[in-house]
């Protein structure tokens, strides 16, 4: 599904970006200085007037995995909540779940659909390149199947109030790539918790010929060109080209065709203003003729821009609704 390209990208008097991933500096040995961006700690006490309680828990010390856990402050006295392992965005190579931002988002998910969200610090790139993400988000899945039993691993928010029944992985951007690899890894591993459903929010692909969306993206204030072949550099195994499966599942073979599908229920969304935009439509196209999925449901009639959730409300409060309703559909399936 390729677009026209245009040349709008190297127009000469188009604005400079700003981007927060012009800002990052790459160093001969192969090493990055990030910028600096705010953090937050948990709130494990809460208050009062506070809907959601959070607190990090170690999950693995030798790789630097963490998570961050967000639980409603009064949930249901009786039923469980879904649980939802959220992996944010950032190019593979920048954030964590405290980022001021996507902390913030988190605890709207949190009291919006309402769930159990997890967060997960995944190791970055370059210095831990693809398929490591994939790995980390796996070992969250088994450390959620761990807390929700009688062990001495036991955590007392899942082992309470998730129903890992409903256990639903979700992702922004970046993270939304890593939600769709590592769902297809633990459906062909059999994994023992099985995962309800995919949620991949603009999910971050990208391949070696331009799409128009990515040609017209040159000075994007907040994806620009240059920046996504940045991180994609940093972020594929050492040698691989923009068509690793990795980057662009499209020119991979295509999912699907066997005796059941390959994926759980998947939502994917985005945004007309978003570069990703023909990605995400071409994957999504992918995903239909293959087949790929138990059930696909598309929300590409945002308008906006990539990571709109992040910055305005109004927008995070409608994708949210979305969510809900593709996760709370799923007692029904």
């Amino acid at each position: 599904m390729e677009k026209s390209a245009t040349t709008a990208a190297t127009r000469s008097d188009a604005p400079k970006s700003e981007s927060i991933f012009l800002r990052i500096v790459e160093h001969p040995d192969g090493s990055v200085t990030r910028p600096v961006v705010p953090l937050v700690p948990p709130d494990a006490g809460g208050s009062e007037a506070a809907a959601i309680i959070s607190k990090d828990v170690l999950l693995d010390e030798a790789k630097g995995t963490w998570l961050r856990l967000y639980l409603p402050s009064r949930p249901p006295p009786e039923a469980k909540l879904p649980v939802l392992l959220y992996l944010h965005g950032g190019g593979f190579v920048l954030f964590s779940p405290d980022f001021l931002l996507y902390n913030a988002f988190c605890e709207r998910a949190a009291a919006a659909l309402p769930a159990l969200v997890v967060s997960l610090h995944y190791r970055l790139s370059p210095e831990h390149r693809l398929p490591l993400a994939y790995d980390d988000a796996a070992d969250a899945l088994r450390w959620l199947l761990l807390a929700a039993g009688p062990s001495g691993a036991a955590d007392p928010w899942v082992a309470s109030h998730g129903d890992l029944s409903r256990c639903f992985l979700a992702g922004s951007s970046s993270g939304g790539n890593i939600a769709y690899h590592a769902g297809l890894r633990m459906r062909a591993a059999g994994q023992q918790l099985k995962v309800a459903g995919l949620v991949m929010i603009q999910p971050y692909f990208g391949g070696e010929e331009r799409t128009g969306s990515e040609a017209r993206s040159g000075e994007d204030p907040v994806l620009p060109l240059r920046a996504s072949d940045m991180m994609w550099r940093m972020a594929l195994p050492a040698g691989a080209t923009r068509d690793h499966e990795y980057c662009n599942p499209t020119a991979a073979k295509a999912v699907g065709g066997g005796a059941a599908p390959a994926l759980p229920r998947c939502l994917v969304t985005g945004c007309k203003g978003d570069p990703l935009f023909d990605r995400q439509e071409a994957f999504a196209e992918m995903l239909e003729k293959a087949g790929a999925a138990e059930e696909l449901v598309v929300r590409f009639d945002h308008e906006g821009y990539h990571a709109i959730e992040l910055f305005e409300p109004a927008s995070a409060d409608k994708l949210l609704a979305e969510v809900r309703e593709f996760v709370y559909g799923s007692a029904s399936k």
